[in-house]
């Protein structure tokens, strides 16, 4: 079996944790190579190991999700929502086999007019327009043929289901199931008392655009941000490919809130 893995954090790669890991999958006959970009993926591999927490696993999947390749998120970082998987808990259903592959609604985002430098059009939690300076931004938004009233905010929010326990949290939008075939928009600190979070189905087309004031906005995709003219418009969709993420054990979406967010958390709801 031939394994790649990505780690982001320098210090990360000397951990006695990570060193054991891969001691471990060798002996049980993996080969095993280090992923520094795109270029470095290898024919034959079958899944990634991504090391760290869910900002480096969502850094792995920009260098590996288009080639189709399964990540495994093992969590040496402190949310773990993508990255569930403690170190002790991989080696064994990874050499057996004994795993499933889940997949996520990636997103999309076109730009009309030039792209930044670096730019690259996909995420997996949420892509935002925001404001670039001490005013609120006016944001327009369109969903397919429907004309919403313009958002007055520091910024909005399309999330997929995925992200929806990420940003689009923060931002007061509702909780899906991972598996849920859906977008979210969110504003994020508006200053429109009367607009909430809309749920959209994710094959739909958002259009949006900063109301042109004058200066920059700033267009955030996942953890990657990139400075726009205002009044550039974006359009954002479903990606043509999903990201494919290792499952092992009985991965849970309701454990993970109940024991990452402390979702019900109640005096009530200790067993005695």
């Amino acid at each position: 079996m031939k394994l790649g893995y990505y780690i982001q954090k320098a210090a990360l790669a000397g951990d006695a944790r990570v060193k054991a890991l891969l001691e471990r999958l060798e002996a049980g006959g993996a080969s095993l190579y280090e992923i520094r970009g795109a270029e470095s993926l290898r024919d034959g591999t079958a899944m990634v190991l991504s090391f760290g927490g869910d900002g480096t696993f969502l850094s792995c999947a920009r260098l590996v999700c288009e080639a189709g390749l399964p990540i495994l998120g093992v969590n040496f970082g402190r949310m773990g929502f993508l990255s569930e998987n403690r170190a002790d808990d991989v080696v064994g259903p990874v050499l057996s086999g004994s795993y499933r592959v889940e997949e996520r609604t990636m997103l999309k985002v076109s730009l009309h007019g030039s792209e930044p430098e670096g730019f690259w059009p996909y995420a997996l939690n949420e892509a935002g327009l925001h404001r670039n300076g001490p005013e609120m931004l006016g944001i327009d938004v369109e969903v397919g043929d429907w004309q919403l009233p313009a958002y007055w905010a520091d910024g909005v929010l399309v999330a997929t289901s995925s992200g929806s326990t990420a940003y689009s949290l923060s931002a007061g939008g509702p909780i899906c199931a991972p598996d849920a075939d859906v977008m979210v928009i969110s504003p994020v600190a508006p200053h429109n008392l009367n607009l909430r979070p809309l749920v959209i189905p994710a094959e739909s087309r958002v259009t949006m655009g900063a109301i042109d004031r004058g200066g920059t906005a700033m267009l955030a995709l996942d953890n990657r941000s990139y400075v726009i003219p205002q009044g550039v418009k974006i359009d954002i969709s479903a990606a043509p490919f999903r990201l494919k993420r290792v499952c092992i054990g009985k991965s849970n979406f309701i454990d993970a809130l109940k024991s990452r967010l402390f979702w019900g958390q109640d005096v009530r709801n200790i067993s005695e």
